[in-house]
C-alpha cells in the first residue's frame, strides 16, 4: 500500500485554491472547495490534456482544450466529448498537514 504523502498544510490552501502535485509519476490536482479538499488525476480522459489550468466553475473542472467538464468531487465526466471518469485520490488532514495517498493498485 502507498503512503500518505505531504501536500500543504491546510491554513496556507485558500479556498477556490488548486495546486498541481506529483504522485507516483502522475500529476494530480488539489481543490479546496468550502474548506472541503479534492484531488483528481489531472489529465483530461477524453485526448490527455491537462485540467488544472481549466475553468472551474463551481464543483466543475472544465478542460481547457475541448471544453469537456468533470466533476471535481466525484471525478465523474458530465459532458462530451469525455465519457470515462477520472480518478481521485483519497485525502486526509494530519496535524495540520492536507495528505494525499495513491490507491489506484490497492
Amino acid at each position: 500500500m502507498t503512503e500518505w504523502i505531504d501536500v500543504i498544510q491546510t491554513r496556507a490552501f485558500a479556498e477556490g485554491e488548486r495546486v498541481v502535485i506529483e504522485v507516483d509519476g502522475s500529476e494530480v490536482a488539489v481543490f479546496n472547495l468550502g474548506g472541503r479538499f479534492y484531488a483528481i488525476e489531472d489529465i483530461c480522459t477524453h485526448d490527455g490534456m491537462e485540467l488544472a489550468s481549466g475553468e472551474r466553475e463551481g464543483d466543475e473542472i472544465i478542460c481547457p482544450r475541448h471544453g469537456a467538464r468533470f466533476c471535481i468531487r466525484t471525478g465523474k465526466a458530465l459532458t462530451p466529448p469525455a465519457y470515462e471518469d477520472l480518478h481521485c485520490f483519497p485525502l486526509r488532514v494530519e496535524n495540520g498537514m492536507l495528505q494525499i495517498r495513491d490507491d489506484r493498485w490497492s
